[in-house]
């Protein structure tokens, strides 16, 4: 199994996808200097850090959508310790296994964060001497932010997953991690024969700190949500690979991060959460599901 560098000072190498399109009319976009512009004239300033925010304001359902500053920075010191370093070796060794070693693989993060699996992904081409095209997008600007500031090799990219700024039928993977995947329009920027690899929570993912929030835990989801990937053209390809790794918290503060960082802080109840943010050292349990999903033939993109 190829094992990717950690998350550190060692830059991986992408080079950045550039098959934008205008938010607000979905043309396509034309670097200007430091501004992406379309035809009608709508021009997007390239920020001092090297993103570009494609989310138009009719798109975002709060003046800050996404997650907050707070969650990033909890989300990247937890990712420090390791311990979800496993989950993206697999990711990366699934994604690279779809590679055709001769041409450049043009991939999408959909719903990137702070860019730790993408530059995952890109440490394990790298080590195989394979080329790769990126682009990070989030609803986030504090993620989106987070993860130009550690490369700007991808093009990172605020937007929303329900309307990709990106041109039809221009990567070849989309990666979506512990995201929201939206099919159709996964369907729609795939080139035809291309996949969507999928991270998503297993059934006892944080099980450990799940059992501490609540007095009562809900069942697993199952398949259910496959159904939207089926009707908009996927099919699953392969067995649902099961991941799993432990995550060593030894203080408080590292505890809290984890809070911070998952929608456990806000679903709690307030007895259980107190438990938790009182507890100085914890076990968890990282149990994600990987699954593969093919687009066959040639889609309908109208």
């Amino acid at each position: 199994m190829t094992t990717p560098t950690a998350d550190s000072a060692d830059r991986p190498t992408m080079t950045p996808l550039t098959a934008l399109t205008c938010p607000l009319d979905a043309q396509p976009l034309v670097r200007d200097g430091q501004s992406w512009c379309c035809a009608d004239g709508h021009r997007f300033d390239i920020a001092r850090q090297g993103h570009v925010n494609l989310l138009p304001v009719q798109r975002k359902r709060s003046l800050d959508p996404g997650d907050s500053k707070a969650m990033v920075s909890a989300r990247q010191r937890l990712f420090a310790l390791g311990g979800y370093q496993p989950l993206a070796s697999a990711l990366a060794d699934c994604v690279l296994a779809l590679m055709d070693q001769e041409a450049p693989l043009a991939v999408l993060d959909a719903g990137c964060g702070e860019g730790f699996y993408l530059r995952q992904l890109a440490c394990a081409a790298g080590e195989q001497n394979l080329s790769l095209t990126a682009a990070g997008l989030d609803i986030s600007k504090h993620a989106v932010l987070a993860a130009a500031k550690q490369s700007r090799d991808a093009a990172w990219l605020v937007g929303t997953n329900a309307a990709l700024p990106l041109e039809d039928a221009c990567v070849d993977v989309v990666i979506c991690a512990f995201g929201f995947p939206v099919w159709q329009e996964f369907a729609r920027v795939l080139k035809p024969g291309g996949h969507v690899v999928l991270l998503e929570a297993g059934a006892d993912h944080l099980l450990a700190l799940r059992r501490i929030l609540y007095r009562e835990l809900k069942p697993a989801r199952g398949d259910a949500g496959l159904s939207a990937a089926e009707a908009a053209g996927f099919t699953i390809s392969g067995e649902v690979g099961h991941l799993h790794a432990g995550l060593s918290l030894t203080s408080n503060e590292q505890i809290r991060d984890l809070l911070t960082m998952t929608p456990h802080l806000y679903r709690a109840e307030r007895d259980g959460l107190a438990r938790a943010e009182a507890m100085t050292a914890l076990e968890v349990e990282l149990h994600a599901e990987l699954r593969v999903f093919s687009l066959e033939g040639v889609q309908d993109k109208s």
